[in-house]
């Protein structure tokens, strides 16, 4: 079958099964939970993957919201969907949760494609699994998911996100959050100072080196931070203060560098001052986005043959993203599909408008066909994996 014959075909099946994606999306939507936190959202896609075959464990990795959705036909690669379901707090009425970040429309193109793709059993052959990552917002529970090896036999992992316009130049700066915790000695300000070990002093003068360290540091990094506690009262030398970063930067092996020195930021303010340092690391380590070439070029040219409109040549302005670590594991699809043509960004109020809207639902259709057609395509070319491994495996040992 010829890859315009292949999309033809595979629009009649979706076709078919359009209102099961729709009720994904509208299920998810109507249901916003936080992370770490979706308990029903979870529950309803395994259990409809089971019912559509697909073997589930969940909870999977010791995560209560996270699953594994495996569907097994002969040999061949192991195609992922990685779907997403937690909410934004907030946003919702009276200050709920909702789905100001699209993640009901992951859900539905992920779980979609991956069905989808389990009934053409005569064009893929190969293991098609779906995963649940829970709490993308927040803790970021793939990179739980990837320190413990749940994407290391994966060929090839898909996903895609709402946005302001289609493209497939999404990028993610690796971060790290750093917590410094200052125990100093408290003493009256006015009496006794002398005696008092200042903790305020040390957070304040992390701050003024690390303001000085930004000017040998390249451009694409960001430091940010506050002050978290800095003491009860102005005539008391404060003895326990904390203050909180964020560090960023384009590559990981360089965040690491500059993770580092900040640090050494707050060492030295700690030897100035006499006071006692701990370092707390309150959230997982956030890798880049390497996004394999072979895929690009893949899902670039079934997008074309399902009907989206030229790709944006235009780059977003990088956030950080669990996918990231994912892509370090395996080799990794990742990128945006415009809607309401830009009048709405991601994670602004306005977007919940658009989040689950007819627009949004022929998106997911447009979607799940790229998907499922490049998986298809995957599984019957051995020399194109050969080819999306070779690239992975050059572009991680930089």
């Amino acid at each position: 079958m010829d890859k315009i014959n292949l999309h033809d075909y595979i629009q009649g099946e979706i076709s078919k099964n359009k209102n099961e994606f729709f009720e994904i999306s509208d299920f998810i939507f109507e249901h916003p939970e936080l992370g770490d936190e979706e308990f029903k959202s979870s529950n309803y896609l395994a259990n409809l993957l089971e019912e559509n075959g697909f073997t589930v464990e969940k909870p999977y990795l010791n995560l209560e919201t996270a699953f594994r959705a495996e569907f097994k036909n002969g040999d061949g690669p192991t195609i992922a969907f990685l779907a997403e379901y937690d909410a934004l707090p907030g946003y919702g009425p009276n200050k709920l949760p909702a789905h100001a970040c699209g993640h009901n429309w992951i859900a539905a193109t992920t779980v979609g494609a991956g069905i989808l793709l389990s009934k053409q059993k005569d064009l893929f052959k190969g293991t098609i699994v779906i995963f649940g990552t829970p709490a993308e917002e927040t803790t970021g529970r793939k990179i739980d998911m990837t320190d413990s090896g749940a994407f290391d036999d994966v060929d090839a992992a898909f996903q895609m996100h709402l946005h302001e316009n289609s493209n497939l130049k999404a990028r993610a700066l690796a971060m790290g959050a750093l917590e410094f915790e200052f125990l100093g000695k408290a003493t009256h300000a006015a009496v006794n100072p002398e005696d008092g070990v200042n903790a305020l002093d040390a957070v304040m003068l992390t701050f003024t080196a690390i303001n000085y360290l930004r000017q040998q540091l390249k451009s694409d990094v960001r430091i940010h931070g506050i002050v978290t506690e800095g003491g009860q009262a102005a005539n008391t030398i404060p003895d326990h203060c904390k203050c909180l970063f964020y560090v960023r930067a384009a590559k990981k092996n360089y965040f690491e560098k500059v993770f580092e020195k900040v640090k050494n930021c707050a060492h030295g303010a700690a030897l100035m001052t006499g006071a006692e340092l701990k370092i707390n690391y309150p959230e997982n380590i956030y890798y880049d986005l390497i996004l394999n070439p072979v895929l690009l070029k893949l899902m670039e040219k079934h997008m074309e043959l399902s009907g989206f409109e030229p790709l944006s040549d235009v780059e977003e302005i990088p956030g950080s993203t669990d996918i990231g670590n994912v892509s370090y594991a395996c080799p990794t699809l990742y990128g945006n599909v415009g809607i309401a043509n830009g009048e709405a960004i991601v994670h602004e109020e306005k977007f919940i408008q658009y989040a689950n809207s007819s627009e949004a639902k022929k998106r997911i259709l447009t979607t799940v066909e790229s998907f499922v057609c490049s998986a298809i395509e995957l599984s019957q070319n051995p020399e194109m994996v050969k080819e999306v491994k070779n690239s992975f495996l050059k572009q991680t040992s930089k």
